[in-house]
């Protein structure tokens, strides 16, 4: 097997339970950032370090494969394009998609490994020659919603060793066994945004600055000026910067007018919402329209819907209660329980 080892715990507790299920076990860490002197970005030089140090531990073999461009090209580039076309991404469905479950996957199989391993919190089985996606036993780490993407030959050839476990004992393992990394904080934000200011990442990114515009309500009348329309996202509310006789929420944003629209709260609610680049992973996509549930953000309860497939394979849920904020660019994925059906891009 090949396990992917990022630096953090979960991935290392991964390998090390492999080792010791019989594996044969060969790290490898994924550089996704060339710099040395930036501690904290995944897949940079400092968490290249521990996973070299931790593998060395167990006595496993560990590889590095540089991802860097790749990594720019199809998670970074996509990220900055979409926030400055009025979307709020996730570039982690990107990098999964992408990298590790297809770049990975097909050179751990041109080198003869059998299963590509991750430190993900989700599960896998097979029922009747098809692949499940499950989610993971313990709900609050649970990573099942960005990776719907996988196909049926990724799944085949992944496992998820940490998908029956709860994070404390992930922690105790780690602790048990004298890992480095066992008490290492978690990352929060995206991982070549380290301090969470999009805005002056794109900015700095692409050379551009993006001006003020227009804050308008529904009816098009001007509220005051905004700073810049990467600024916002869609049910955002503190920072607008204005005096308001009541509050209002960003509820759209058009690049092409540099407008924020603002809305009333009730007004950010939406019962039908399209889905595009639809991948169908547990199940085949349905001829009739099936009643499943969904999530349309990684941090929420799934809510019941009516999913309909529609000519040229976009998909629409129609929720049993509204949703509040519903913002193009994230993901809306489908549930059958503890099932993941497949998910798409919210249009």
């Amino acid at each position: 097997v090949f396990v992917a080892m990022s630096g953090g715990v979960d991935s290392a507790a991964a390998a090390l339970l492999l080792r010791q299920a019989g594996y044969d076990v060969t790290g490898v860490t994924l550089r996704l950032h060339p710099y040395k002197d930036r501690p904290g970005l995944c897949g940079s030089a400092d968490d290249i370090e521990t996973a070299r140090a931790v593998a060395a531990g167990m006595g496993i073999p560990h590889v590095v494969l540089d991802l860097c461009d790749l990594f720019r090209e199809r998670v970074m580039d996509r990220f900055v394009w979409a926030y400055t076309h009025g979307r709020t991404p996730n570039p982690c469905i990107d990098c999964n998609k992408c990298l590790k479950f297809d770049t990975l996957c097909r050179r751990a199989i041109t080198l003869g490994y059998d299963y590509v391993v991750t430190g993900h919190y989700a599960r896998i089985d097979c029922v009747d020659g098809r692949y499940r996606l499950r989610k993971a036993l313990d709900d609050k780490k649970d990573q099942s919603y960005v990776l719907y993407n996988l196909s049926q030959e990724q799944l085949a050839h992944t496992l998820f060793p940490l998908g029956e476990l709860h994070k404390d004992q992930v922690r105790a393992i780690a602790e048990e066994n004298g890992f480095i990394n066992a008490r290492k904080r978690e990352s929060q934000d995206i991982c070549f945004v380290p301090d969470g200011d999009y805005a002056a990442f794109i900015e700095s990114y692409t050379g551009r600055h993006y001006p003020p515009g227009d804050f308008v309500d529904t009816q098009g009348n001007v509220l005051g000026r905004h700073k810049g329309i990467i600024r916002y996202t869609i049910g955002q509310r503190r920072g607008l910067g204005l005096a308001l006789p009541a509050p209002l929420y960003v509820c759209k944003k058009d690049p092409e007018s540099n407008t924020v629209t603002l809305c009333p709260n009730d007004q950010l609610n939406s019962t039908v919402v399209r889905v595009t680049e639809f991948n169908w992973l547990s199940i085949a996509a349905p001829a009739e329209p099936l009643h499943a549930a969904a999530k349309i953000r990684y941090n929420m309860h799934q809510a019941p819907c009516t999913v309909e497939v529609l000519p040229g394979g976009d998909v629409q849920l129609t929720f049993d209660a509204p949703q509040r904020a519903v913002t193009p660019g994230q993901a809306a994925v489908i549930y059958d329980g503890d099932t993941v059906l497949g998910g798409g891009r919210i249009v």
